[in-house]
């Protein structure tokens, strides 16, 4: 009867650790990439759930750690082979605005945010006298084409938007729309952005 009690008991415990998880992304990926100190976090956690239990506190987060890291292996596989399927292009002199008043133009892309529109031209194309909230002038769009499975692959934006970050590149803007995944960079990151994409795309 005791050794039930104590195997719920660390059911239990298993189980608020990983809510305790889920709303903590930076202690996740972490815990992902096998760099935490279990130890030290299982101390925390103890604190913050208020258990004495640190023993089963950390052998679910060494449970928990390798399950992560299993299925960020499986989820990077996935990922990368879609990217060896895809190709790129790239797009010079674009800019990008934000207006609280919808253009006069029919090129470009645009987006409509209930009150606000984003807008991705070419230079050439820029309406004469406007009036913007936010404008980004000379950039470059990076457009990353893959088959059609893109849609039922998690995780490539946030492959891709990571990889990009550690780079120290910012994205300026990021669209991802059915077989499209569509980054604009400054001009200045148009190249490094190129590199770390072309060696990972087919």
């Amino acid at each position: 009867m005791s050794h039930l009690i104590h195997s719920q008991n660390t059911l239990t415990i298993a189980q608020n650790v990983r809510n305790h998880l889920r709303n903590k992304p930076y202690l996740l990926e972490a815990l992902e990439k096998g760099i935490v100190n279990l130890s030290e976090l299982s101390r925390q956690i103890q604190k913050e759930l208020k258990t004495d239990d640190t023993s089963a506190i950390k052998a679910a987060l060494r449970r928990y750690s390798e399950e992560l890291q299993k299925h960020k292996q499986k989820r990077e596989e996935k990922v990368l082979q879609l990217l060896k399927r895809s190709n790129i292009a790239v797009y010079d002199r674009k800019s990008v605005m934000i207006t609280a008043k919808e253009l006069p133009t029919q090129t470009g892309m645009k987006v409509d945010l209930m009150g606000k529109f984003v807008y991705l031209l070419d230079r050439s194309d820029l309406p004469e006298r406007i009036s913007t909230l936010v404008k980004h002038d000379n950039c470059t769009m990076i457009v990353v084409h893959s088959p059609e499975e893109l849609e039922a692959t998690p995780g490539v934006v946030a492959f891709l938007a990571t990889l990009l970050a550690e780079q120290n590149v910012n994205i300026i803007e990021f669209i991802s729309c059915w077989t499209e995944t569509i980054m604009v960079v400054e001009k200045k990151d148009s190249l490094k952005t190129y590199e770390v994409l072309s060696n990972l795309v087919g």
